[in-house]
């Protein structure tokens, strides 16, 4: 026997999913085809632990996860997605959580997916058993490859050859119920599905021998699965009579972010209105899988929110890494550093599980955001800081300004602060004719670089002299509209830009999660804690671009709009202790600031995030060494 679909009836019929083997699953839009599909991946990624690749054009994550929660549990998939679960149902599917986040299953949905990208990522999963590709689209969509009759077509022999090749069972979900064109994409098996009522019926067909039988199954379309026509099914779960808001468990919306999150969530935090994306969500070629999911937690807390479940998750982490290593604690916080990529992206997953959106994690690369070498950049200019205040240092060396005692600050997790940014949710759109909306996001093209006139404070965009247009993220030109808006510049001429609709809490539960679990640890003095979620936060930053270390996501628009965020926020803290009668001496990186004056009456002393400490102290003009 094969692996198994999840419906008794049919794996009798086929003797299961055979390897090297193509499966055909053939209906009409709403005949169940795609409810083929979920069910054979669940039943071999949760039920035996095997691993699948759920290649989904077309649907999303959160379609998949929805389903599959919904089936496996079983729950109403109407209420489920309106977040209007029980609460007996929200416990039943946080306990669900634990189960799938050590499942198995892959799930791939780039709007880019091709059978290529599908093959690629078969070696990249060891001990993968089945490939589902959900679905072939007979009406052509030019977002997605997987559509047209042409080019299923194609894809259907692709998919035959790489279950032959790989020794694979390949199912595939096509929505149509035309004979014609099922017979020219019937390679191997054919499962060709009619709907009447609650009924499915099921004929399945081999290509050189014809049909060979046909079953009647039922369509439990309440828990969005199908049966045997003897299962014994839950019916739907009335709707609680009690409303749902009265629960401060109860989220408002059900939308998982991950192949393996469970749909009951914590409740979104009052974060900014999030439009809504502009582009469908896309996932690496080679996907990874998200094991951390969240169940809801109590309120209280950051913000009015108790975030004890995802600070645990940091917690945990660095618990077992002391007793991996025996309480040593340089041993351990290496071990920690090396994990923080996967489990920060786990974490942020985690955080995003309820949001109201789906964000794109792999859009097509733009080429000015592509790297030119290996090591090299690529065309942005983010606003860096290297900046010394020359009016000053002339006027000290003169001897027309008395000496000075500067203040030589450091802002606290810099990178952390920054993820409270304007990201764009899907991929970028370029405008020819230009121009900002403050309720969009990504790069900006400006003929030449802006003028700047104040010697005593650091120029926005940082030192870097260029000649022609230059390109500038969102974060960098918020901050030349905000300094337009002070009166010290001209508002930033952009002839053309790249952008999407732009959500500036995107990144905020991940950041409050973070913010927490570092207040605490600080408050702690536990050194490990506090260099594992620095790793988190720095690793996060420095691989959502192209880096072959994070492939869970590749954004190079969010790294440069979080890395000139920070600049940005330097640039804020040097205009404020301007603006309170300090002198700005310097301006470095994103964490340095040197200024003369009383700096406690402007800033509060300490280590979190909204505080400063002062890391050194020294004379102007420096006595010469005689």
């Amino acid at each position: 026997m094969g692996l198994s679909t999840g419906i008794r009836a049919l794996d009798d019929a086929l003797g299961g999913l055979q390897p090297g083997r193509f499966y055909l699953v053939a209906a009409a839009p709403g005949a169940g085809s795609s409810l083929i599909a979920t069910a054979a991946s669940r039943t071999s990624a949760l039920d035996q632990h095997r691993p699948v690749l759920y290649a989904a054009s077309g649907l999303t994550r959160a379609d998949i996860a929805a389903r599959i929660v919904a089936a496996h549990l079983p729950v109403d998939y109407r209420r489920l997605r309106a977040g209007r679960l029980t609460p007996t149902e929200q416990d039943d599917a946080a306990a669900l959580h634990h189960h799938l986040a050590s499942a198995p299953l892959y799930i791939d949905d780039g709007t880019d997916l091709t059978t290529d990208a599908i093959a690629e990522s078969v070696p990249d999963l060891p001990g993968l058993a089945l490939v589902v590709v959900d679905r072939l689209q007979t009406t052509e969509d030019p977002r997605l490859p997987l559509s047209g009759t042409a080019q299923i077509t194609d894809a259907a022999q692709a998919l035959a050859h790489l279950a032959r090749t790989h020794e694979l069972p390949v199912l595939a979900a096509v929505d149509t119920d035309d004979p014609q064109l099922i017979a020219a994409l019937s390679l191997d098996i054919t499962i060709t599905l009619t709907r009447d009522a609650d009924q499915i019926h099921a004929t399945i067909t081999e290509r050189d021998l014809g049909p060979q039988t046909t079953l009647t199954l039922h369509a439990d379309l309440a828990h969005a699965r199908i049966t045997d026509p003897t299962h014994p099914y839950a019916s739907p779960t009335p709707a609680p009579q009690t409303p749902p808001t009265a629960s401060p468990h109860t989220p408002p919306a059900q939308t998982p972010q991950a192949p393996l999150q469970a749909p009951t969530s914590p409740p979104p935090d009052p974060t900014p209105t999030e439009p809504a994306p502009t582009a469908h969500t896309a996932a690496p070629r080679r996907p990874s899988p998200r094991p951390t999911t969240a169940p809801p937690p109590p309120e209280g807390g950051y913000a009015n929110r108790d975030y004890s479940y995802f600070t645990g998750m940091i917690t945990r982490a660095v618990d077992e890494a002391l007793h991996d290593h025996d309480g040593d604690i340089t041993a351990a916080t290496e071990a920690l550093v090396k994990k923080a990529v996967p489990n920060a992206m786990a974490l942020f997953e985690a955080t995003r599980v309820g949001g109201n959106y789906e964000h794109t994690v792999y859009p097509e690369t733009l080429e000015f955001l592509r790297k030119k070498t290996k090591d090299g950049a690529d065309e942005i200019w983010e606003g860096r800081h290297n900046w010394t205040n020359t009016h000053l240092m002339d006027a000290l060396q003169n001897g027309t300004h008395p000496p000075i005692t500067v203040n030589a600050l450091d802002t606290n997790a810099s990178f952390l602060s920054a993820f409270k940014t304007h990201l764009p949710i899907g991929a970028l759109i370029h405008d020819p004719n230009g121009g900002f909306d403050p309720k969009r996001s990504g790069i900006y093209c400006l003929p030449t670089r802006p003028t700047w006139h104040h010697p005593d404070l650091p120029d926005p965009i940082g030192n870097r002299r260029e000649d022609g247009p230059v390109l500038l993220d969102d974060a960098t030109i918020r901050l030349l509209v905000r300094c337009a808006r002070l009166g010290l510049c001209e508002a930033p001429h952009i002839t053309e830009c790249w952008t999407s609709g732009t959500s500036e809490g995107l990144l905020e539960k991940f950041r409050r999660v973070l913010t927490e679990a570092r207040e605490k640890a600080i408050k702690a003095d536990d050194a490990v804690t506090i260099e594992y979620i620095k790793a988190m936060y720095s690793k996060f930053t420095s691989t959502i671009g192209e880096s072959s270390v994070n492939r869970d996501i590749r954004r190079p628009d969010w790294m440069h709009i979080i890395r000139s965020q920070a600049f940005a926020n330097l640039w804020y803290k040097s205009h404020r202790a301007h603006s309170n009668g300090l002198t700005v001496v310097r301006v470095r990186g994103t964490d340095e600031l040197h200024v003369a004056g009383d700096w406690r009456t402007v800033f509060t002393e300490g280590r979190l995030t909204t505080q400063m400490k002062q890391k050194d102290q020294y004379p102007l003009p420096r006595k010469s060494a005689r």
